[in-house]
């Protein structure tokens, strides 16, 4: 469906962030019949709603939405607004278009655009690939779930977009080169009934509709056992021997040694694989990645980490604090940890409770045989003490609170040792995002200094 498509006709807002915004803004110059924001509940991302905002349309909350949503033709939903909604569910039974910004968006710019998803590895791997255009003269325009939302992008020639599991549902038109990264169970609650091949179906839908090319990580079994149970996808593998790889400290094409891996700054397996994703996306995209190595390697080395994945926080005791805010499952908590294991190391773990199933964590600790202390803290955090158990070398410690977690972790581990903060959960409900979170963990680590 195209922005065009809406115009004549009776049109709802869901949502009052950043994506209900854009999408208001860019939905009202085209004249649709009628236009109206609606909002079930209040949250910390809500807008207060006056001004320009209450001029564009107005806004129904609460009870006020039923009415509001009477006669609506098509829904245009901010990406939370999940399946399992008794009122998507509703709509839908009454024959209501539902989309979402990205999808009206897409309908227009996909043969511009990378587009990139996963269940771990896909902001690295999204920002990655916009760093690498720009460092071999290829300007583009980062956004969708990192940065600006798709509908308040400028013109560009090219685009490279991080896709939520919720921006990927709607999706209409695949951009040009579809990327994967990895799949894991993980928002099964947005899902109509929690099964995780809903969760699967949503995800990939970024590659159901037309891309030139759908690369991805194949050293990720789930995720290489779906992409080929969808036959007909112009497939490339990457993170594999006869692709781009690492190998010996090296990054390889085929086995043709490119660079070092450590040109790369971010640590662990998992990113290298980031890495060999990221080559791949770039080859696809119709970029000859051997010939413009030198370039290709200089972007590599420039590259900066995101803040709050794996970034290391400088202590003057020799503790090495890390912060890890942004892992919010048990599978990049173990990625994370394989980064650091080693050397004496502590994991704080635990956040909002979503029910998510911690035994990939217990299997790593156990069959890896890990030695390391888990400090728990609300509100899931003796619940993941719980799921561990009793593991050789793996001790468990319950902290009241993030800081009570920090200064216990001060009287466990020596200098040289290693504090992450990878809590395997979200942060609502204690914080309002993954940034105070970390922001929570760093006045922590001030405060406790000896």
């Amino acid at each position: 469906m195209q922005l065009s498509e809406l115009a004549g006709r009776r049109v709802a807002v869901w949502g009052t962030g950043r994506e209900g915004i854009a999408a208001l803004e860019a939905i009202a110059p085209v004249g649709p019949s009628s236009l109206v924001v609606v909002q079930d509940k209040t949250t910390f991302l809500a807008t207060k709603w006056e001004g320009r905002l209450a001029g564009l349309a107005e806004l129904h909350e609460g009870e006020a939405m039923a009415a509001a949503l009477d006669g609506v033709e098509v829904l245009v939903r901010s990406p939370g607004v999940g399946e399992s909604n008794p009122w998507i569910q509703e709509l839908r039974r009454r024959g209501v278009s539902i989309t979402g910004g990205t999808a009206l968006w897409m309908a227009g710019h996909a043969k511009q655009t990378i587009g990139v998803t996963g269940s771990k590895g896909k902001s690295t791997t999204t920002t990655l690939i916009s760093h690498l255009l720009t460092g071999t003269g290829r300007p583009n325009e980062l956004g969708g779930n990192i940065g600006i939302a798709v509908l308040s992008l400028p013109p560009a020639e090219r685009y490279v977009l991080e896709l939520s599991m919720y921006q990927c549902a709607d999706l209409q038109d695949s951009p040009r080169v579809a990327v994967v990264t990895s799949l894991f169970e993980e928002h099964l609650d947005w899902t109509r009934d929690g099964r995780p091949s809903q969760y699967y179906a949503h995800k990939l839908n970024i590659a159901e509709h037309g891309p030139e090319a759908v690369v991805y990580n194949a050293a990720d079994p789930t995720l290489s056992a779906e992409l080929a149970a969808r036959p007909g996808l112009p497939l490339i593998p990457a993170n594999t021997e006869a692709s781009f790889h690492v190998a010996d400290g090296w990054v390889t094409l085929g086995g043709e040694r490119l660079f070092e891996r450590d040109a790369f700054p971010l640590r662990g397996t998992h990113n290298a694989g980031n890495l060999c994703v990221a080559l791949a996306a770039l080859q696809a995209y119709g970029i000859d990645v051997a010939a413009e190595r030198a370039a290709i390697e200089a972007a590599v080395r420039s590259y900066t980490p995101l803040p709050h994945r794996l970034t290391p926080i400088p202590d003057p005791t020799g503790v090495e604090f890390v912060n890890d805010s942004l892992s919010t499952a048990p599978q990049t908590t173990i990625h994370a940890i394989e980064a650091y294991a080693g050397r004496p190391l502590a994991v704080i773990v635990g956040g909002q409770d979503r029910g998510i199933d911690y035994t990939p964590l217990r299997d790593y600790l156990r069959d890896k045989a890990v030695p390391l202390t888990l400090i728990a803290v609300p509100d899931s955090g003796s619940h993941i003490l719980d799921v561990v158990g009793d593991l050789p070398g793996v001790s468990r410690v319950v902290a009241d609170d993030l800081p009570d977690a920090v200064a216990r972790s001060r009287a466990l581990i020596p200098p040289a040792g290693v504090v992450l903060l990878s809590p395997a959960a979200p942060s609502y409900g204690r914080y309002d995002n993954y940034e105070a979170r970390a922001n929570a963990f760093i006045a922590a680590i001030e405060a406790t200094r000896p």
